[in-house]
């Protein structure tokens, strides 16, 4: 389901060292009016100043990169509380590396022969603050999840994280962990929409998350999903 529209149009910004691949997305991402994108880097570090200089709603950031790497740029960005939501565009979709771009706070991953209209869906999922994965990066990260609750250790720490939930934001984290976005909870559990994202908003800080998929992790680890 894409995400849904409004009247300002999200503001990108392009992280890649191939011009190429930059040019590309410009296009792709052009031909939606609803997108604005307001500028463009060849590196991370050259990402992070323009981050600063132009206030992205969402950042496409590629991974492999001279000098300052996507995944770096990506954690300074998340510790310095950028606003900009990092969606992390690339060729590589090693297990390592989704689950490190995730751990950064990367909002989402995507593979670069992602369809041109499935690019655009997921920046403007990940702009209204959904999660935006390719399916073989989903399956990777539940299967990551899957081999980690293997371990007691893990199970028993997710658990213990969960029971500071009410049974409310409990339910929604369960829902969060089938992929679904808020409007979707908020439809299933008869709620309203700024009462699902009150609640999302407390699993972040109780969870100590920055973005769905390590809620969704949590629940997987817990043995509820």
């Amino acid at each position: 389901m894409s995400a849904p529209t409004t009247g300002t149009p999200v503001r990108v910004l392009i992280v890649d060292d191939d011009p190429l691949v930059r040019t590309g997305l410009r296009l792709i991402l052009g031909g939606d009016p609803l997108i604005e994108v307001v500028g463009e880097a060849e590196d991370g570090a050259r990402g992070e100043d323009l981050v600063h200089a132009t206030d992205p709603d969402v950042v496409l950031m590629d991974i492999r990169m001279p000098g300052t790497d996507g995944l770096t740029a990506t954690h300074r960005l998340t510790r310095a509380g950028a606003r900009a939501r990092v969606l992390v565009l690339t060729t590589f979709d090693t297990d390592e590396m989704v689950l490190t771009a995730l751990r950064h706070g990367a909002a989402g991953f995507l593979l670069k022969d992602t369809p041109a209209p499935q690019i655009v869906d997921a920046v403007r999922r990940v702009a209204a603050g959904e999660p935006a994965l390719s399916p073989t990066v989903t399956e990777q990260v539940i299967a990551a999840a899957t081999r980690g609750a293997a371990d007691d250790r893990p199970r028993r720490l997710a658990r213990e994280r969960l029971e500071q939930l009410t049974p409310r934001e409990l339910e929604i984290a369960v829902a969060v962990a089938r992929g679904m976005s808020n409007a979707e909870i908020a439809q299933e559990l008869h709620l309203g929409l700024a009462t699902v994202k009150t609640h999302v908003g407390n699993l972040f800080s109780k969870l100590h998350a920055t973005n769905r998929v390590q809620i969704a992790r949590c629940v997987h680890d817990a043995g509820l999903d």
